[in-house]
């Protein structure tokens, strides 16, 4: 191997050598890497190359990232990029981006970019030049920049380590990436704390200066308190109003769910893949019971209300007495007293009183428009997987079917194979063959689908 030098504890650690000295060890560094990866022992250290980025560097390998290619891949066309952008969280937070870092930008030479919490782009905007320059290689809305696809990058890695990271130059290990730096900060929920996206910033040297580091925090953190003062005027401003009673079309939008990721900016319920869902009020997040968890799932997908023996028959498994149900939904009352008094289910038939989208609902919603990407992205796991209500076990099962269905039927390979990724389709075998058809011959990632058919034969042969 070509100059290799073991131990690097010889070499002076990377975060003190000059920015000219550091590019010129990941030059070096990627002279050990071919279009499969890294081909050194793993226990090898690359000198003058920062843990960081060796790290990251292997987890693109194990990823089977690829170096040699050119462009990121598109994850989205343009009609379900405009609609997935345009429900997503941080449509919200895009004016306070556009004044604090897309205008100043158009001056410097930068590109901004957001993406979601997979690493796609949502919006790339700025300097006209570098926006054209940045095509070159895919750095454009809708493409995939996670650290699975292409490598070592910053928005990638800042989701992978959950931090702003800065990568420069050569650190890229995408070789196509080498002559732009960035700098990346994660964007999390100022409520719940999860992780929404990133915020990037994408040029020359100047894109790594130390300033922009703290320029991205600081820009994040205005977003962040943004969205928390939108909330609570929102709240207010529902508290403030007289209550009124739901239209059809509002009953139709909270049964079906009419928006991706929507719990910024709604009363949502988190289901898929939980045992105990999540419930969201004007931004205030509280977990309940297994059984409260599947009352508020009936109830919000039945807006116009359910009697009391209705809900008794969706609930329990055999006869049950209509006493049990009430002594129930007392405990579920207090619960939401405490959150929202104005959540607390009426009676006679028992309604909830607000729009409470599932996301499951978003799920069905997504698949009814043909946006099975969309619907993936939100699916993440069967609902309530462990309840054995009649009424959630026939939720699961068609929110489950159709997205299997869907995914069949119009999913690309990268589809089937993030589907076949979920645990209800850990043996599943005709995914697995619809998603080797789809993969060029020469694919890094058909050995793992052979793999595993291989597994599925053995197992179901047993």
């Amino acid at each position: 191997m070509r100059n290799l030098i073991h131990p690097a504890a010889r070499f002076p650690p990377a975060g003190g050598l000059p920015a000219e000295l550091r590019q010129q060890y990941a030059s070096a560094g990627h002279e050990q890497l071919d279009s499969r990866g890294l081909v050194f022992p793993a226990d090898l250290q690359l000198p003058g190359l920062s843990s960081l980025i060796q790290e990251s560097w292997r987890r693109s390998a194990q990823l089977h990232a690829n170096p040699d290619n050119p462009e990121a891949p598109l994850a989205m066309d343009t009609e379900e990029l405009e609609e997935y952008r345009r429900q997503h969280p941080l449509a919200a937070i895009m004016p306070v981006i556009h004044k604090l870092l897309v205008l100043p930008s158009h001056d410097s030479g930068m590109l901004v970019a957001v993406g979601d919490e997979v690493g796609r782009l949502l919006w790339v905007e700025g300097d006209a030049e570098m926006r054209r320059r940045a095509e070159g290689m895919m750095f454009v809305p809708g493409a995939d920049w996670s650290e699975a696809t292409v490598g070592t990058s910053a928005p990638g890695t800042a989701l992978a380590l959950g931090r702003g990271i800065q990568i420069s130059g050569a650190e890229h290990y995408k070789r196509s990436v080498h002559p732009w730096s960035c700098t990346a900060v994660p964007f999390h929920d100022p409520d719940s704390g999860a992780l929404l996206g990133v915020v990037d910033i994408t040029g020359t040297e100047s894109a790594v200066a130390p300033h922009t580091l703290s320029l991205v925090e600081a820009t994040v953190a205005a977003a962040q308190a943004h969205l928390r003062v939108e909330r609570l005027q929102l709240a207010a401003a529902k508290q403030s109003s007289p209550a009124r009673r739901r239209s059809p079309a509002s009953a139709a939008a909270a049964r079906d769910g009419d928006g991706g990721a929507g719990s910024l900016y709604r009363n949502s319920l988190q289901l898929l893949g939980r045992d105990q869902a999540l419930l969201s009020i004007d931004g205030r997040t509280v977990a309940l019971s297994a059984r409260h968890s599947e009352i508020l799932a009936l109830l919000s997908t039945h807006p116009e209300g359910l009697s009391a023996e209705e809900l008794c028959a969706l609930l329990y498994e055999g006869d049950a007495s209509t006493m049990t149900l009430r002594a129930e939904m007392v405990r579920l009352r207090k619960v939401l007293q405490q959150l929202n008094p104005g959540a607390v289910p009426q009676s006679r038939p028992y309604r909830l009183p607000l729009d409470l989208v599932p996301d499951s609902g978003q799920v069905l919603s997504c698949l009814q428009r043909g946006s099975h990407r969309i619907a993936l992205e939100i699916y993440r796991g069967a609902v309530l997987p462990r309840s054995e209500a009649p009424g959630i076990a026939e939720l699961r099962t068609r929110v489950s079917s159709l997205l299997r269905e869907a995914v069949l039927t119009d999913g690309s390979a990268e589809s089937l194979l993030r589907y076949a990724e979920l645990p209800e389709a850990r043996d599943d075998v005709e995914v697995r063959i619809a998603a080797l058809k789809l993969l060029p011959p020469r694919s890094p990632k058909r050995a793992a689908i052979v793999a595993d058919l291989e597994r599925l034969e053995t197992e179901l042969g047993a």
